[in-house]
């Protein structure tokens, strides 16, 4: 198995910390703009759906209104996905950082895919 490089994107958005993260940690918000459906387990996990397409992501950490960081169920035991919202102190301006890891020759192709579900979010939040 090749290794996976961490990277990580940054988008400017018109919103709230608080919208923000009910997007990014409900499975409402993360059904309107991260994967088809999205349903909770008990044991926190989150089963994420596109088409034909299952997989599981455990719960790994949320810090409310800040972040959230999940972990696919077959994955490297030291790669995830993390979402951040970031609020510039002076200016309020609002950001969500997300950290991905993904083979070397596939970070340009996974940038690109998160790029496509931002620009989804920003319509699904109006900003």
């Amino acid at each position: 198995m090749r290794g996976k490089k961490k990277f990580k994107l940054e988008f400017e958005l018109r919103s709230s910390p608080k919208i923000l993260f009910s997007f990014l940690s409900s499975p409402n918000g993360l059904a309107q703009w991260f994967a088809d459906d999205v349903v909770v387990q008990p044991d926190d996990y989150f089963i994420f759906k596109w088409d034909n397409e299952i997989q599981r992501a455990k719960l790994v950490s949320v810090k409310e209104n800040k972040s959230i960081k999940f972990q696919w169920e077959e994955d490297e035991p030291d790669c995830y996905f993390e979402m951040e919202v970031l609020q510039d102190e002076l200016t309020g301006d609002v950001a969500l950082a997300i950290t991905d890891f993904g083979p070397e020759d596939e970070t340009d192709e996974r940038s690109r895919i998160w790029e496509s579900q931002v620009e989804t979010l920003i319509r699904v939040l109006g900003a």
